[in-house]
């Protein structure tokens, strides 16, 4: 029991130990991606004062304790499609065991900041509609606006279970956005929160613009003179796509520098979509490693010596060279049944090489 209670009370330092050390706003936004950092089963049953969450998400949280499953799951969505997206790439977000859990990447203005709170806020909106779609709470479920509507020309109703993403936009704005806005900063900050405002909304819209229109057949053996329609979200997989090709043509914003300009006003450029992403740095250079900047470089990193791809050894590597290494593999193989009753199989050996970064 005294165990159990030490133990309690020594998490509970850490977790307010991580909240203290958020000393700019800006990066304080990602303190709850450290849920997605946690394995699963871990620290499962804490309440909204122990998780590393701003004073304004944790009023969230508090009104709404039914969703700590699904911030915790919006967490480990967003990582991992993140990583996933970018695993052939010289950034290849990198997680660590710090408030920001990204680093300087959060911080730092650039199309990686871009990408992360845009999948941050997507990964949100994801699990909570996910968890409402479930039907285990009454605050939220099935989306029923369209219900009931038809279309008599074509033989179709609106019906069945759409996806509530109105509810979980809403609720990813609450707890991203409103805790940002309420928020002093200087000048930098100012303007890095705004990118970070409406990149967090692209996310979300991206979930909207991959949603699908589901229908099921309903007639004599199977005629389909009627169909019944909903709109349902797409795998996360597929909005991680989404957003990936949204970074690939993100859009760089003038914020006036304190350099001067013979340009009395800064060049014009067309008016930006909100489904775009928007930067206001220029990335580093991920090839060589930056202690201070939190790179880690491509040293070591494995290559695909083939590949005219980012994950090709040129590119990755970025003209260093690489080194390869002659790998051994022993598994089962030319497996047969034996009578009775087990199965009885060879071992074989084989080799491949294996390349990784100068």
């Amino acid at each position: 029991m005294e165990t159990s209670r030490v133990r309690g009370a020594c998490t509970l330092t850490v977790l307010l130990l991580l909240l203290c050390a958020c000393v700019w706003p800006p990066s304080c936004g990602a303190s709850w991606m450290l849920l997605g950092l946690s394995s699963a089963g871990q620290g499962e049953e804490a309440g909204c004062s122990e998780l590393p969450l701003t004073a304004q998400q944790r009023e969230v949280c508090r009104k709404r304790t039914f969703l700590i499953p699904s911030i915790r799951d919006a967490a480990r969505l967003a990582i991992s499609e993140c990583q996933n997206q970018f695993r052939h790439e010289r950034w290849n977000c990198s997680t660590r065991q710090h408030p920001s859990v990204f680093g300087h990447e959060l911080t730092s203005g650039t199309k990686e900041t871009a990408f992360l709170y845009a999948v941050m806020a997507a990964g949100l909106v994801h699990a909570v509609t996910r968890f409402c779609s479930h039907g285990n709470v009454s605050e939220c479920g099935c989306d029923a606006r369209l219900k009931g509507a038809s279309s008599p020309a074509e033989g179709w109703h609106w019906g069945g279970c759409s996806d509530h993403v109105q509810y979980g936009t809403w609720l990813s704005r609450r707890f991203i956005d409103h805790a940002a806005k309420n928020t002093s900063t200087d000048a930098r900050g100012h303007a890095l929160l705004n990118m970070n405002v409406h990149n967090s909304e692209a996310g979300r819209q991206a979930v909207v613009m991959t949603m699908s229109t589901d229908c099921r057949c309903h007639g004599v053996s199977g005629s389909c003179a009627v169909k019944t329609c909903w709109r349902t979200m797409a795998p996360f997989g597929q909005v991680g796509v989404y957003l990936k090709e949204r970074y690939e043509h993100s859009v760089q914003l003038w914020t006036g520098g304190r350099r001067k300009s013979k340009r009395k006003e800064p060049p014009r450029r067309p008016p930006v979509d909100k489904h775009q992403l928007v930067f206001i740095n220029k990335s580093p250079n991920y090839c060589l490693e930056n202690r201070r900047w939190g790179v880690f470089g491509t040293r070591g990193r494995r290559c695909n010596r083939t590949s005219s791809g980012p994950d090709g050894c040129k590119l990755l590597c970025c003209g260093r060279g690489y080194n390869t290494h002659v790998e051994r593999h022993v598994h089962r193989c030319a497996c047969k049944f034996v009578w009775c009753c087990y199965v009885r199989c060879r071992r074989c050996e084989s080799m491949s090489d294996t390349h990784t970064c100068k």
